[in-house]
């Protein structure tokens, strides 16, 4: 171990990286042959799922024991908190291009390709459509009598449910984390369960909204380029939603273990800033999904 007191704390050579790669290639590896019927598929990603899971709580635990044994002086810290500030802004870089793409394919594409007959003569354009074969649906309750139609999610439905749920699951956490700033363990062990929870609740929703969608609405990943963009941008959120709910969680069971003081506790902060980062991505795909 490479450190002296004062110094910037450098942790010993580690195997935890690679085995996340290998857990890592070995689930995506297993997905695309599951994609593509290959028999072996499940099973791979079944084993690079384990091989994650196994990582992540080797890792963490790692990082929890450096921490709670006062190998981190104020200099990681800072490091620490430079690394999540960079680390939010490419995820807001991420996002940012997916509400790119739908602005350009809603006010470029689409406007475009009804205005001249030059790929499907005929296309009449307008948004939502799932392009040349499917129909344009009036609202959540359109009949779907052919298999081109397809219908939206009503915004005021689970949508609006979940809306509410993301923010006051961000007044839960700010609760808690001033109980910790203010060292009340049990004020604080109770708001932040409750912040984990919701997000596990949302999580919950929107399942029941996307099977509402492929059985019901005819709105699935293959409708078009509404289906598309629709998936992609809340199934992209709702991944980052599990990731956020999973670190929240963690912290809460470091919390249960006596972990965390109110001088030192960055990685509460730390989550707590993805989790606000998660709330406000929503509330921009609740307008520009769900509503305009």
């Amino acid at each position: 171990m490479s450190h002296a007191p004062g110094s910037y704390y450098l942790p010993n050579p580690s195997a935890w990286p690679i085995v996340g790669s290998i857990g890592l290639f070995t689930l995506l590896l297993g997905f695309v042959l599951f994609l593509h019927d290959g028999g072996t598929g499940p099973w791979l990603m079944v084993f690079g799922a384990a091989v994650t899971v196994f990582m992540l709580f080797g890792w963490f635990g790692t990082v929890a024991r450096e921490s709670e044994s006062g190998l981190y002086n104020t200099e990681v810290g800072v490091s620490y908190r430079i690394s999540m500030m960079w680390f939010i802004f490419s995820e807001v870089m991420f996002f940012g291009g997916f509400f790119g793409a739908l602005l350009y394919i809603r006010q470029l594409s689409v406007p475009w390709l009804a205005d001249t007959d030059l790929l499907w003569p005929g296309f009449t354009g307008g948004w939502p459509t799932a392009g040349p074969e499917g129909a344009v649906p009036i609202g959540p309750d359109t009949p779907i009598s052919n298999p081109g139609q397809f219908s939206t999610i009503g915004a005021w439905g689970l949508p609006f449910w979940n809306t509410l749920i993301l923010l006051t699951s961000s007044v839960t956490c700010t609760i808690a984390h001033h109980a910790l700033k203010e060292d009340k363990r049990m004020k604080l062990i109770i708001w932040l369960a409750i912040t984990v929870a919701l997000g596990f609740i949302f999580l919950v929703l929107q399942g029941a909204e996307y099977m509402h969608a492929y059985q019901d609405l005819g709105l699935t990943l293959g409708t078009g380029v509404y289906g598309s963009t629709f998936f992609m941008l809340t199934g992209f959120h709702g991944a980052h939603v599990t990731i956020g709910a999973i670190v929240l969680l963690v912290i809460l069971v470091r919390v249960l273990r006596g972990h965390f003081t109110p001088e030192n506790h960055f990685a509460f902060e730390a989550g707590a800033w993805y989790w606000h980062f998660v709330d406000t991505v929503w509330v921009g795909l609740f307008i520009f999904v769900y509503i305009l």
